[in-house]
């Protein structure tokens, strides 16, 4: 885990949305969304259309991934327990 993708997940202990996470890490939205896949690509983050809708299909966060919300998963936690 690289410490952009650390910084992300410990944002994520809590189901938060695209707008909070690019307010608090002061990120281009390019980045972060990069960063974001990288994290759901390696199964350490969810994807949830609203706080109780997760998206189960693959996704492509660059068409429209500022309208989502986000979560680590418990081996995303786990992982950045960890390091």
């Amino acid at each position: 885990m690289n410490d952009d993708q650390f910084d992300l997940i410990d944002e994520l202990y809590f189901v938060q949305d695209f707008d909070y996470l690019r307010e608090t890490l002061g990120w281009a939205d390019d980045h972060l969304i990069g960063v974001l896949q990288s994290l759901v690509d390696e199964g350490w983050v969810k994807v949830l259309k609203s706080p109780d809708e997760e998206l189960f299909d693959k996704i492509d966060l660059k068409i429209n991934g500022t309208t989502f919300m986000y979560l680590a998963t418990k081996e995303g936690l786990m992982k950045h327990n960890m390091g």
